[in-house]
């Protein structure tokens, strides 16, 4: 298959195998941890293997269902083609699939939703039973087994140690010179021998270049040429613009005030097209050396990182379209001096993101007007992807800024609503909401005073009247005048919604 295999190691030589071979080692209600965060570094060949391999029991009239571990979200080939035969009896810790979406809601896949930095500690701990195979992709295997990780690194760490058996991908498609990017720390431990992680700054290694394996544990190696999923971004247009130019006139304020220092404070950003157009704003609002300690570099990033916006970016995955991933590729030796690729629990680390100060940039689905805020679910009951990492910095980070258009479905929903329908991130751990109207900053705000601001700032002028109404209906009916509802109300909105098509 290639003019020159990846697989330098003579022990793991001897392992190379079809797809087809290797899904022999997985059985029916397995536990697999499978690679990949944000459709980076996921299995290539093995899901659709698993695939074919489920239907030929399905002729049979015999199940073949796993439980589905993974990083964040991975891509159609490994999530949607699973579940399209039935093939996931539960998923963990994030999905952004359809089809798996369409499962979950339908009550036929089971989905734990968890903040990511957490994920690991679970597994190690237990509490998610046992895991039976980590299926891995990877960019080369070194003769003496190093393991050069690909483009994501994500759980894989925890995989390969919690697993029975290991099965790696190599894949040639991902480009050799990665090698020298990753930072894979091995100092993790549980409670009551865990020690400081010394990252200080957004730069700073502390780990290895390479995963290790012990070459017992790889049960087959299967060689892959195959590219990561990789989606063009859509321009920003004209509602995530304005929303980008409310965050960055609040930073200019903040700078002025003295609270945040000309180089901000590292960057975390979620990813689509409003945060891309935050980091296109920074780039063109003339800052220099800033830094970044998130989850995934996109776009946005690595044209930061070219003009020196952006010094250094510290992530556990790329999410990048087919020219940003050209641009990467090309220019590889170059990135390499400025990126870094951890382990999510490193990454998303809570104690890590309080100290370094983060300023955590993320997108929502409704926000209530007392600020609590709806990052995963549809009308209060039907998931939509999951809480990811957004948690885990928004929570920990120094100032957490949430942004949203402020209505959806041609106005038919409001994005602020009077009470959230699902909450994600409680009133005490949202600084800032963000849409198109304006910025509300809740700092230091009693629940009515957020209340007036968020409704004055975010909401959209069909729906302003409306909350305000209510907000001072709530106030009116002296109920209790810490946090006012009025309780026969408060979901109204939703339930019109389910009811007459719009709020």
């Amino acid at each position: 298959m290639f003019s020159q295999s990846r697989v330098e190691c003579p022990i793991l030589r001897k392992k190379i195998m079809s797809a087809d071979e290797a899904v022999a080692f997985l059985q029916d209600r397995d536990t697999v941890g499978m690679s990949g965060f944000t459709g980076a570094g996921y299995p290539k060949s093995i899901p659709g293997a698993l695939v074919k391999k489920a239907k030929a029991l399905q002729d049979l009239g015999q199940k073949f269902r796993i439980n589905l571990w993974t990083g964040a979200s991975t891509a159609p080939e490994l999530d949607g083609v699973l579940a399209e035969v039935d093939g996931i009896s539960m998923r963990l810790p994030y999905q952004s699939d359809p089809i798996c979406r369409q499962q979950i809601n339908q009550g036929v896949m089971d989905y734990v939703d968890m903040h990511l930095s957490e994920v690991s500690q679970y597994a190690w701990s237990g509490f998610l039973g046992k895991l039976d195979v980590a299926v891995i992709e990877v960019a080369a295997i070194h003769a003496d087994g190093r393991i050069v990780p690909s483009s994501s690194v994500g759980n894989n760490k925890t995989w390969v140690e919690q697993a029975d058996k290991v099965i790696l991908e190599v894949n040639d498609q991902q480009s050799i010179k990665l090698e020298g990017m990753h930072d894979i720390y091995y100092g993790t431990a549980l409670p009551p021998n865990r020690k400081p992680i010394m990252i200080n700054t957004p730069a700073d290694r502390i780990g290895e270049q390479y995963l290790s394996i012990p070459l017992e544990k790889i049960v087959a190696v299967v060689e892959t040429s195959a590219p990561d999923r990789n989606s063009a971004f859509t321009p920003p247009d004209e509602v995530s613009t304005q929303i980008a130019e409310h965050i960055l006139d609040f930073f200019a304020h903040e700078i002025k005030a003295g609270r945040l220092p000309k180089e901000l404070l590292p960057l975390q950003s979620g990813v689509g097209n409003i945060p891309n157009a935050v980091l296109s704003g920074l780039e063109r609002g003339g800052y220099k050396n800033l830094s970044a300690y998130t989850e995934v570099i996109q776009d946005g990033m690595l044209h930061m990182l070219k003009s020196g916006t952006l010094s250094v970016a510290s992530a556990t995955a790329f999410s990048l379209s087919p020219v940003a991933l050209a641009e990467l590729n090309e220019n590889i030796d170059f990135y390499r001096e400025k990126i870094i690729l951890r382990q999510q629990d490193i990454s998303n680390h809570p104690e890590i993101v309080r100290r370094l100060g983060i300023i955590a940039m993320n997108g929502l689905i409704e926000a209530d007007i007392y600020g609590n805020v709806n990052s995963t679910h549809i009308m209060g009951s039907r998931i939509m992807n999951g809480i990811g990492g957004s948690g885990d910095f928004a929570r920990n980070g120094s100032l957490s800024i949430f942004m949203t258009p402020s209505t959806a479905k041609n106005g038919a929903i409001s994005a602020i609503v009077p009470m959230a329908s699902h909450v994600d991130h409680t009133e005490h751990d949202v600084k800032v909401i963000v849409t198109e109207q304006g910025l509300a900053d809740l700092r230091g705000l009693s629940p009515r005073q957020r209340a007036e601001v968020v409704i004055e700032k975010c909401a959209h002028p069909m729906y302003r009247d409306r909350l305000r109404d209510y907000y001072e209906r709530a106030c009116a009916s002296k109920r209790g005048m810490h946090t006012p509802h009025i309780l026969s109300e408060a979901l109204s909105w939703h339930e019109n919604f389910e009811t007459k098509g719009e709020m």
